[in-house]
C-alpha cells in the first residue's frame, strides 16, 4: 500500500534568539563571558534559534507540549482532529522524564483515544526512525493514517549552573561546542494510506548504522574520562555523576569530520542499489549540523562525481536552528508551505546523526490527487 504524507506542521518556543542574546539566555559560567562561542557560531553560520526556557532558566514550555503544539499545528492543515488518529510515532533524544516513553506522554497532551504509539529513541536520525515505524503500519494494512511528531528540548541542558558544578571547575571543548550548536523546536508530518491533494508519496526510507565500526561522537551519560567505562547511573549518587560531567551533552569533535564521509558513502550505496541517481533528484533537505559540514558534503560528493546542485538544496538552518531529530520535520513543514514544486518533482531527506554514526534517507515525489 502506498503512504503519503499529507500535512505537516511545527512549533518553535519563545521569540527567535540572535547570537548576541544566546549567552544571556544560557547564562556565563561561572559568570565569565565563552572564549569558544563567536569560533562555533561563525562556523556552523546559525543567526538565530528558539529556546524553551528564559533566562531565570525557568522552564516554558514542556518537550511534550511542544511536540503536542506541533501536532495541532499539523492536523489544522487535515480535515482531522486528535480522536482521527489511530497511530502516533515520536521521537526525542530526551523526553521531559526518563521513563514512561515519550509517545506515551505525547499522547497524553493530545487527549488522543486508544492510539497504538511508538516511541523512537536516539538522536537525529530517530526522526526518520519513527516516520518509519508509521510507514509501515500503514503500508501493511494496520492503519489509515498516522501522525509523527519529533521534538527537542535541549536548552534545560546547557544551563550555565550544569557546567558550575564540574569537580574542577573546567568546561572542556567537548562540553562546551554544542551549547552553541543546538536548540529547541518539534516538527509533525500526517501519513495517510491515500493522497490528498498536492502532496509527497513516500517511495522509501533506508538507514546505515555505523556503530559496530566508529566509537560514540555524541552522548549524555559519560564522563569526560574516556578510560572510565562508568555511566551516569553508576556513580554513587546522581551528584558525583554531575561533578563528573556524565550529565553534560558532549560532541567528541576529533570523531566529527567522519558524519560527512559516513552521509556521501550511503548516498553512494543508495546510487550502486538504483534506488536514486543525482540527476533525478529535484531538492535535496539535508540536515547538516553547520555551514562547515555542507561545504565538506559538497566537496565529497563532488570529488566522488555525484554531486547535486547548490541550487536544489533546501535549509532552514540559518534561521531555526539545529534542533535534531525535529530539524527534518521542521524542515519540510517550511518546505511543503514555502517552497515552490511540481508535480512528479523528486525530493531526497538525508539525515546524518553522530551519535554513534547513523544515517537515515527518505525519498518522495510530489504527487497531486484533485
Amino acid at each position: 500500500m502506498t503512504v503519503y504524507i499529507t500535512s505537516s506542521g511545527h512549533f518553535l518556543p519563545g521569540p527567535a534568539v540572535d547570537n548576541d542574546e544566546m549567552e544571556t539566555i544560557l547564562g556565563k559560567v561561572h559568570g565569565k563571558p565563552s572564549r569558544l562561542k563567536n569560533k562555533i557560531l561563525s562556523s556552523n553560520g546559525i543567526k538565530q534559534r528558539h529556546y524553551a526556557i528564559d533566562a531565570a532558566h525557568n522552564t516554558l514550555i514542556s518537550n511534550q507540549a511542544m511536540a503536542a503544539e506541533a501536532a495541532r499545528d499539523c492536523l489544522q492543515h487535515s480535515p482531522f482532529t486528535p480522536a482521527d488518529i489511530p497511530l502516533l510515532s515520536c521521537a526525542t533524544s530526551q523526553g521531559d522524564m526518563v521513563l514512561p516513553g515519550f509517545a506515551s506522554l505525547v499522547q497524553a497532551e493530545l487527549a488522543l483515544p486508544h492510539a497504538e504509539i511508538n516511541s523512537a529513541h536516539g538522536i537525529c536520525s530517530s526522526s526518520l526512525m519513527a516516520v518509519k515505524y508509521a510507514w509501515m503500519a500503514i503500508q501493511c494494512g494496520e492503519h489509515r493514517r498516522g501522525l509523527v511528531v519529533c521534538s527537542e528540548l535541549v536548552s534545560r541542558l546547557f544551563k550555565a549552573g550544569r557546567y558550575e558544578v564540574l569537580s574542577d571547575e573546567s568546561v572542556d571543548f567537548n562540553a562546551e561546542f554544542l551549547r552553541w550548536m543546538l536548540s529547541d523546536g518539534a516538527g509533525a508530518i500526517l501519513l495517510e494510506n491515500a493522497p490528498r491533494g498536492r502532496c509527497f508519496r513516500i517511495d522509501w526510507i533506508k538507514s546505515y548504522s555505523h556503530a559496530d565500526a566508529y566509537p560514540t561522537c555524541m552522548s549524555v551519560g559519560q564522563g569526560r574520562d574516556a578510560t572510565d567505562s562508568r555511566t551516569w547511573q553508576d556513580y554513587p549518587q546522581y551528584a558525583d555523576a554531575e561533578k563528573a560531567g556524565a550529565l553534560l551533552l558532549r560532541q567528541d569533535v576529533r570523531l566529527l569530520e567522519n558524519i560527512v564521509k559516513m552521509g556521501v558513502d550511503g548516498f553512494l550505496r543508495l546510487i550502486r542499489d538504483g534506488m536514486t541517481a543525482p540527476g533525478d533528484i529535484d531538492h535535496v533537505l539535508c540536515h547538516f549540523s553547520s555551514a562547515y559540514f555542507k561545504s565538506r558534503i559538497f566537496q565529497l560528493m563532488s570529488m566522488a562525481g555525484v554531486a547535486i546542485p547548490e541550487s536544489k538544496w533546501y535549509t532552514n538552518l540559518y534561521e531555526r536552528g539545529n534542533t535534531g531529530c525535529a530539524s527534518i520535520l521542521i524542515m519540510l513543514d517550511e518546505f511543503m508551505r514555502t517552497q515552490s514544486y511540481q508535480v512528479g518533482d523528486r525530493i531526497i531527506c538525508m539525515v546524518p546523526e553522530s551519535g554513534r554514526f547513523n544515517v537515515a534517507y527518505m525519498h518522495l515525489t510530489v504527487v497531486e490527487n484533485e
